[in-house]
């Protein structure tokens, strides 16, 4: 007994003496997220009369729910596409216009997020609204999502234009019956910008900047965005009305992976 006694107290300091040892030592360290270069900036740092409407951190937009890296609704982009925005929102403010951006930087895991969404074909629960005319399958090959995205780089915003004053525009309901981006702007959904003939990130050849069919108000006001910018070093996609790049770039050959949030950027 006696040494069955001394073989239990030995084991229950063996035992203490691993919880002391455990709990001495430091705890394991989460994988600090990456921090944007210092040529970055929140774009409210240089502008805070901008709207901002950042689609992809919330569940409106042709994937159907929040981005993976939109962590915050706030656009980060560097600091010369920035200025640049300040000063065409400058003179946009004395004509009784306001920009709005929709996305600015993108990290790649957002990308990422949209490969596998286009990979899978089953999900189709907004193609009544963003790509009602075009076929899943077709979306790689097409231009339409692609393995690297311009945004990635920091200088790339998408963006509108807004009559002042700015009307708010409600809130999306997850779900809802959609209306296709090529609707009448009335029977769209609702969005406070000018009308440019089609909604933001329709995925079709009316969303071709200079589309021969997008004609009258709606041409001139997609011309009247893209004068203002292309005269402050923005260069136009022309696939895509609303999307433009701040040139020369910054990083032109760098793709950043650190979340949209205020503390990606120095300064938060």
């Amino acid at each position: 007994m006696t040494g069955i006694a001394l073989t239990l107290r030995t084991l229950a300091a063996a035992g203490a003496t691993l919880l002391a040892v455990a709990a001495a030592a430091p705890a394991a360290e989460a994988k600090p997220e990456p921090k944007a270069p210092p040529e970055f900036v929140d774009l409210r740092s240089v502008d805070p009369t901008i709207i901002t409407e950042m689609r992809y951190t919330t569940a409106h937009n042709f994937v159907g729910e929040p981005v993976d890296g939109y962590r915050q609704p706030v656009c980060v982009l560097t600091r010369p596409a920035a200025r640049a925005l300040h000063a065409a929102q400058t003179g946009l403010l004395r004509q009784g216009y306001s920009l709005k951006v929709y996305d600015c930087y993108r990290p790649q895991r957002a990308v990422d997020h949209f490969v596998r969404w286009a990979e899978d074909l089953d999900d189709q629960a907004m193609k009544g609204e963003f790509y009602p005319r075009v076929d899943k399958t077709r979306l790689f090959e097409d231009g339409y999502i692609a393995g690297k995205s311009g945004h990635s780089r920091g200088s790339t915003v998408d963006l509108t234009l807004v009559k002042l004053p700015a009307l708010p525009t409600r809130p999306y309901v997850p779900g809802e019956e959609p209306a296709p981006c090529y609707a009448p702007q009335k029977e769209r959904f609702p969005d406070n910008s000018v009308d440019m003939g089609t909604g933001y990130d329709f995925f079709d050849t009316l969303s071709h900047t200079d589309d021969p069919r997008v004609r009258g108000v709606q041409r001139a006001n997609r011309q009247f965005l893209k004068e203002t910018l292309t005269g402050l070093g923005f260069v136009n996609l022309a696939e895509e009305w609303w999307h433009y790049t701040y040139k020369p770039e910054l990083f032109p050959d760098t793709y950043f992976d650190f979340p949209v949030a205020r503390r990606s950027v120095a300064g938060h």
